[in-house]
């Protein structure tokens, strides 16, 4: 049976209507030619005295003011874990498609695995990736005795307390009560993707995940050696060089409300490869529905929002237009 979801049935349409001057345009659009490497913080400084905890606190807060994505080592998640994790990973997608596909896949909700771009109609829409994207408040309806439902478990704790623990820090630096996150952030509240991006034929012209800023306050990414991920910087896209020994973490958009535009909810992508896939764990750090969105300085450049209303303006924008608009609706 069929490992490879059905990219070729699915998206063969819109390669053949598409004309050569728009493959030609869309070919030079994701070529970038020039890579970097991100900020690197070493969090064991937090822990070696007060002069060295608030330099790092300090530059924790310029990568995400200046970059709005950092790298870190010395995180607290152990390497035998992310080892595991991609063990698991991998194997879970190895599984037949038709399997994968299943409406009640992992005793988990019908769009918990995902491929592709079921809502697109041009080159630009169009994503050569599949996923599993999992609510961690569902982690319990997962088998028991299944490895995966245990190393997720394992690993989404330890994320959850590193993500918290670089949001009050973040949050200091901005005069926000670090019990914020603790009221309105829970293990629960948030959920983690797991990403697998196969040899692509079209990758001239095909992004592995289309452009986008993520819908959280922190997003923490443990990826391989392959590489991929482009971020927007200075109007134009750049290559990050990828480190398998860190952890990439980047600001979302609810950071960038609430900092009033400090921190920097960066527009990132992943470019397909044609020759080897890709494998990357995404934790998306996020609050109960019901949190309100408030700038933390005045003038306040967005309107107050809570979390729900966001995701469901993300939601109609989709649906109406094939992409997210984002914190652009609410400007003030």
């Amino acid at each position: 049976m069929a490992v490879e979801p059905p990219f070729f049935d699915k998206y063969k349409a819109i390669i053949q209507s598409s004309s050569d001057d728009e493959k030609e345009k869309y070919s030079a659009t994701v070529e970038v030619f020039e890579e970097l490497e991100l900020p690197l913080i070493d969090l064991s400084h937090l822990n070696n005295g007060p002069f060295a905890r608030q330099n790092c606190i300090e530059q924790i807060a310029r990568a995400a003011s200046e970059w709005g994505f950092f790298q870190i080592v010395n995180h607290g998640i152990p390497e035998e874990l992310l080892d595991r994790l991609k063990h698991e990973q991998v194997k879970v997608f190895r599984l037949p498609f038709e399997t994968k596909a299943e409406k009640n896949f992992l005793n988990l909700s019908a769009n918990t695995y995902r491929w592709g771009n079921p809502l697109a109609t041009c080159l630009k829409n169009l994503s050569w990736s599949e996923a599993l994207h999992i609510s961690l408040k569902d982690i319990s309806k997962m088998d028991e005795n299944s490895k995966l439902r245990s190393t997720i478990e394992e690993y989404a704790a330890k994320a959850n307390l590193l993500a918290q623990t670089l949001a009050e820090y973040l949050a200091q630096n901005l005069g926000i009560k670090p019990s914020y996150f603790q009221v309105n952030c829970s293990l629960s509240s948030s959920s983690l993707r797991m990403n697998r991006y196969p040899p692509c034929p079209y990758s001239s012209m095909m992004f592995g995940f289309i452009p986008h800023t993520d819908t959280d306050f922190l997003t923490i990414v443990s990826q391989d050696q392959v590489g991929g991920l482009q971020l927007k910087r200075d109007e134009r896209w750049v290559n990050v060089k990828p480190n398998p020994k860190t952890l990439v973490v980047n600001i979302g958009d609810l950071f960038q409300a609430l900092s009033n535009g400090i921190y920097k909810s960066i527009a990132h992508r992943v470019v397909a490869n044609q020759v080897v896939e890709r494998y990357s764990v995404a934790y998306f750090y996020c609050p109960t529905y019901e949190t309100v969105i408030e700038c933390c300085h005045k003038p306040s450049i967005y309107r107050n929002f809570t979390y729900k209303e966001y995701r469901e303006q993300i939601e109609m924008d989709v649906k109406a237009t094939g992409d997210k608009v984002g914190l652009s609706r609410f400007l003030l």
